[in-house]
């Protein structure tokens, strides 16, 4: 249940009674003191301003019409007039009991909708690089968020497959094979695609033939296209390896490269030819949006095709908009690009809208995300200042995990030590970045993420473990919990507040795309729980009813603390 949405639409309704304008919002938010109760509404002054009366004396109307007495012990004005609203332990204790009863912790359902996330986007014959790292774990996170709320998602893995460089790739791969008087491996990806180049930059012959192949390429050719396909999938075959590590829901079902949307885009030109929309100038196709100007405060020209007939990446996303909403039939779509990337998707969607490709109902929306940087604060590269491949930062993570491990506990079994450096190494890359507001951008730091201090992967996998322990020490059976969750403690009913809002976290979550707000509170649930556990005794009480109580809420906390790590792609494991 969501507290939060329930308590809005309650004061709403006050209000309205007491006479507020319709608009009114009654700001309602999580207390941030004790003292002030567990929820406060803040709308009250707005609404009283517009009125013409003093705060408090709206605040008594909305009291007097509001009916909240079955989940409230206390209600009170606080202050120039914020209504304060302490829930009742007994309420609250029956939202964890019903939490803990629902396989989706009794979160509020949704009406399913179809929401397309673009994420990863890798490039054709390179390897994937730490720049890669941020779009795929954060959509990622969104994904797994949306698909528990019960949405139909579509992963979409925007992959840069189409161009100019296949005729060189095309010709390299011809050439190496022809060498070899074999299919290759292309173990090496990045070293495959800097031989290709220096071939195309050194020998005339070898260029001819590579511009050759990216004609034939786009004009269907069968022996171009099998080549092609051929460097697709052993790309895609070595990244699927990379996912599979990160522990990354994206199959090979979720390839959407841009070749998929290459036989729209001659129709995309002319339709916003004879639309009106595109006009054209020095030989080139241009959309100019008043929406946005240039340095003389003319209107900004897009061109969507070249002088030379070649399309650019903005016809593409014109293209790509409207395929997933003519073929996906998509309601909202979330692109998990970075920052940098910002004006060039919003000339594109301006596009979209005015032809009207897709409906005002049909969200696009760009998740923008900052830099990982080094502790120099530039971004995050070698000693020698290249770019950082994906697997070789993972080798690295699991490596220094087991190191780590290996210290605490050098009689570990080899299986288990593996294991273990696996999902601690690989989950402490993936919080740190998590953990992090995405559109900032962050300084990647070994040190801090594998720390067991702090809100970091190993302590929230520690604080996991640490729960789980408690049943596996006393040896008990939850089915021989039958006795109903009561709050008389302070510290028991402030868990069991923090675990039912695990709804509205989950939420924000949903409608923000922001994971590290997922972090905060699932560090602050195991910092709760550590306070109740100190102040708590569970397994040493006396009384059965109280025992029973606390291992209930013990077992809530267990599993809110995995689903939500589930929720951002993070392993547990039952030991540490």
């Amino acid at each position: 249940m969501n507290i939060q949405a329930f308590l809005s639409e309650k004061i709403s309704v006050a209000m309205c009674a007491a006479g507020a304008p319709a608009d009114s919002e009654p700001l309602v938010r999580q207390s941030a003191k004790v003292q002030f109760g567990d929820y406060q509404a803040n709308g009250v002054m707005g609404a009283a301003k517009k009125m013409g009366i003093p705060p408090r004396q709206l605040a008594e109307k909305i009291l007097e019409q509001l009916d909240i007495t079955d989940i409230a012990e206390k209600v009170e004005i606080a202050g120039p007039g914020f209504i304060n609203i302490f829930l009742s332990p007994a309420w609250v204790a029956q939202q964890a009991e019903n939490a803990l009863a629902d396989a989706h912790l009794n979160v509020t359902k949704v009406e399913p909708k179809t929401i397309v996330i673009d994420y990863s986007s890798p490039n054709v014959a390179k390897q994937m690089h730490v720049g890669h790292l941020r779009s795929t774990i954060i959509g990622d996170a969104s994904a797994r968020t949306l698909s528990f709320l019960g949405h139909n998602v579509v992963r979409a893995n925007h992959l840069g497959d189409w161009g100019t460089q296949f005729g060189m790739l095309i010709a390299f791969l011809e050439k190496k094979q022809n060498e070899n008087a074999a299919d290759m491996a292309l173990s090496d990806l990045e070293m495959f695609y800097r031989e290709a180049k220096k071939c195309y930059d050194e020998d005339e012959v070898f260029a001819l033939r590579a511009r050759n192949y990216v004609v034939k390429l786009q004009g269907g050719d069968e022996y171009c296209r099998t080549m092609w396909r051929k460097l697709v999938d052993i790309t895609m075959q070595q990244n699927q390896e990379t996912y599979k590590r990160l522990n990354v829901t994206l199959t090979e079902d979720d390839i959407m490269g841009e070749s998929l949307y290459n036989p729209m885009l001659p129709g995309i030109v002319a339709d916003l030819k004879a639309k009106g929309l595109a006009v054209e100038s020095e030989g080139a196709t241009v959309v100019f949006l008043d929406e946005y100007k240039n340095k003389e405060g003319e209107p900004m020209g897009v061109i969507i095709q070249k002088k030379d007939g070649g399309y650019l990446y903005t016809t593409t996303d014109i293209a790509c908009a409207k395929y997933r909403h003519d073929e996906l039939h998509a309601d909202r779509v979330l692109y998990y690009i970075d920052s940098r990337q910002h004006q060039h998707l919003m000339q594109a969607w301006t596009i979209v809208r005015k032809a009207g490709y897709i409906p005002d109902s049909m969200t696009l929306e760009h998740h923008m995300f900052g830099m990982m940087l080094g502790k120099d604060g530039r971004p995050f590269k070698t000693r020698s200042g290249g770019t950082i491949r994906l697997t070789d930062l993972l080798d690295e993570a699991q490596e220094r995990a087991r190191n780590l491990i290996l210290e605490k506990n050098p009689e570990m079994d080899e299986e288990e030590l593996n294991n273990l450096a696996r999902v601690v190494g690989i989950g402490a890359v993936k919080y740190a970045d998590l953990s992090k507001n995405r559109t900032t951008d962050y300084i990647f730091d070994w040190d801090l993420m594998l720390s067991f201090e702090g809100n970091t992967a190993p302590y929230m996998q520690y604080a996991y473990t640490r729960v789980i322990s408690i049943f596996k020490r006393a040896d008990i059976d939850e089915s021989t919990l039958t006795q109903p969750i009561a709050l008389t403690e302070s510290h028991e009913k402030l868990l069991a507040l923090r675990l039912v809002q695990f709804d509205e976290v989950i939420m924000q979550v949903s409608r923000e795309g922001t994971p590290h707000v997922m972090c905060a509170y699932l560090y602050d649930l195991a910092q709760t729980f550590s306070g109740f556990y100190e102040n708590c005794p569970i397994l040493s009480t006396k009384d059965e009813k109280v025992r029973q109580s606390r291992l209930k809420l013990a077992r809530l906390t267990a599993r809110t603390l995995k689903q939500g790590l589930d929720t951002l792609g993070i392993e547990t494991v039952d030991r540490m």
